[in-house]
């Protein structure tokens, strides 16, 4: 175990300096110019240069990315251009949401999709199994943003259960569990319409995996053994079939992450991709940077952890690689 843990260490650690460089060359080669949004199109191009100088700009391409990637080692990610304040600050400030909506979220997902796609292969071919991967099919179908606004009329509009959008942060003035039920009840709708989705994704998959390993015949020495046929599915195909459902549970999760923004526009939530699409367009290209980075090792991270996982599901997997 040890071994295959230091290999995928070493890999994680490459990938992250191959996603440094890249992200960093691709907002350089980018039109515009920070310091003249900032200044305004009419501002005097002497004020402009200064404003260049003042903001490190003037410096050459690879001094400013050894600066970057100096500042990130000791965990100092700059300053704002637009909000003059610190970027690690913005940011963590912008995690406080969209870490638990993304959770929330993928938790909906893991729940809904193994519920239904076991139950589904365990119906293969019968009315149940036709009618669930039809609904499925029509969750890939409908667009998040237009099901999020769906949700907001049934259960803010009409039933007035939730809120329409916003988030007053996670305050603890009444209590821990208060708090945390008022900063949750925010992000259910959000969190729902994220995961119907990554759901009907993942249900698919799941039917797919556990229909393959029903197939095996350890599935029918089981059986033969007086196994019913709920403890067969749940204790001993589901974890067989587990490691391609593993696989896209880790790109899903890594994709809320990062494509949250649509469904904070719509609930109005000052969550990180918000923060990504103000910053782009203030050409605030250090809190895009910063921003852009950790999402991407945000995604590496949760790729270690699933190959992690993969060894713990599969020893086999392992032994391969050793």
């Amino acid at each position: 175990m040890g071994l295959f843990l230091v290999k995928r260490l070493l890999t994680l650690f490459i990938t992250l300096v191959a996603t440094s460089a890249i992200v960093f060359a691709v907002l350089e080669i980018l039109p515009g110019n920070a310091a003249q949004v900032l200044m305004g199109p009419d501002a005097d191009p002497s004020a402009v240069a200064a404003k260049t100088v003042e903001l490190g700009l003037n410096q050459p391409a690879l001094q400013r990315y050894g600066h970057w990637i100096a500042g990130l080692l000791r965990g100092d990610m700059g300053l704002s251009y637009a909000y003059g304040s610190s970027v690690s600050a913005l940011i963590g400030e912008r995690l406080q949401l969209t870490v638990p909506l993304a959770v929330l979220a993928m938790a909906l997902t893991a729940v809904l999709a193994l519920a239904v796609g076991v139950y589904a292969a365990s119906q293969h071919n019968k009315l149940g199994d036709t009618g669930l991967m039809a609904l499925a099919q029509l969750g890939i179908a409908v667009p998040n943003f237009w099901f999020a606004i769906l949700l907001i009329l049934l259960f803010s509009v009409k039933l007035q259960w939730f809120s329409a959008g916003g988030f007053d942060g996670w305050t603890f003035d009444d209590g821990v569990w208060a708090g945390l039920w008022d900063g949750a009840k925010a992000l259910i709708l959000p969190a729902v319409s994220l995961a119907v989705v990554q759901a009907a994704i993942l249900a698919r998959f799941t039917r797919s995996a556990v229909l393959e390993v029903l197939r095996e015949d350890f599935v029918r020495t089981a059986r033969a053994k007086g196994l019913s046929r709920r403890a067969t599915l749940w204790g001993h195909v589901l974890r067989n079939a587990m490691i391609p459902v593993v696989t896209v549970m880790g790109l899903q999760f890594a994709e809320l992450l990062a494509g949250t923004i649509v469904v904070e526009s719509v609930f109005y939530l000052p969550g990180l991709g918000r923060l990504i699409f103000q910053s782009i367009a203030n050409r605030d290209l250090i809190v895009v940077r910063n921003c852009v980075m950790l999402l991407a090792g945000m995604v590496v991270v949760v790729n270690f952890i699933v190959d992690v996982l993969y060894a713990a599901i599969d020893p086999r997997v392992k032994a391969n690689e050793i």
